[in-house]
């Protein structure tokens, strides 16, 4: 079990941005077809939707690997709107994770973020304790997955 030594360093908000040389319309056809996560995420390896079609209510479940942990995640779609916005709610440990696309002069600003408003799942918190390095450690790999996540998407966006 998590003690509260260790839940005050959970980050409700992790974010990170990237200009893209490309439109939202190039841009969003990448994002929003989330099985291709695995392409880009250094951390999820595979992705499976139900039902076919992406939109919000779609489940979806992720097969996640660091090192020689295997790990799969639950989801559910929350919020779709084309060109602008997708995102997707982690059922085992409350977190929303998301991609959001603003036009800019010069293409998109394509963001990525991860919140936990509410903080994590108790059953979270002690895993990435002590499986995952502890939440700084964890947290920072995030981060550092979002941006070689954006830096891929940038690219393909671009070519």
């Amino acid at each position: 079990m998590a003690t509260d030594g260790t839940r005050h360093l959970v980050l409700k908000h992790i974010e990170h941005s990237v200009d893209v040389a490309a439109p939202p319309e190039k841009v969003w056809p990448l994002v929003s077809d989330l099985p291709r996560l695995a392409e880009w995420s250094p951390q999820v390896v595979k992705s499976f939707v139900r039902g076919g079609e992406i939109r919000e209510g779609t489940r979806l479940l992720n097969v996640n690997r660091r090192g020689l942990l295997v790990w799969p995640t639950r989801s559910r779609v929350v919020r779709y709107e084309p060109g602008r916005e997708i995102a997707w709610r982690i059922d085992d440990n409350r977190t929303t994770w998301s991609f959001t696309l603003q036009p800019t002069p010069t293409g998109t600003r394509l963001v990525q973020r991860r919140e936990a408003p509410k903080g994590l799942s108790e059953l979270s918190i002690s895993l990435t304790d002590r499986f995952l390095g502890g939440q700084a450690v964890f947290q920072a790999e995030l981060q550092a997955g979002m941006r070689q996540t954006l830096t891929r998407v940038k690219h393909l966006a671009e070519q």
